[in-house]
């Protein structure tokens, strides 16, 4: 490839990239399919599914399946770690949006080019 040529996206350096089976996940969280499944249940996270159907969960996914399994382990309910960790990710949205905002001067980007 020419040095000019940009490098080619590799997938599994996306965060949303769909990389991990059921049972790797849960191995890597140290939990147990049926945790994903109640995630999933409770609509924290949606895998998508392979061509065969099975669940793929991505790296963004299994952080916030990590967040929720802190929270269970401390004693909350998983109903209430499920909307905690929604309510959580929606503040750092907020809050990402109020800096970017700060930093333009108040004024909001278009969503298109110009």
């Amino acid at each position: 490839m020419p040095s000019g040529s940009p490098q080619p996206v590799v997938p599994l350096d996306d965060d949303d990239y769909p990389a991990y089976t059921m049972g790797r996940a849960a191995e890597m969280l140290g939990t147990t399919p049926a945790f994903l499944r109640t995630l999933g249940e409770h609509r924290l996270i949606t895998p998508l599914r392979s061509e065969g159907g099975h669940r793929r969960y991505s790296r963004y996914q299994l952080r916030i399946a990590a967040r929720a399994r802190e929270l269970v382990d401390q004693g909350t309910p998983i109903e209430a770690a499920c909307r905690i960790v929604i309510l959580e990710d929606q503040l750092e949205e907020a809050q990402r949006i109020n800096e970017q905002l700060r930093t333009q001067g108040g004024r909001p980007q278009p969503n298109t080019p110009a």
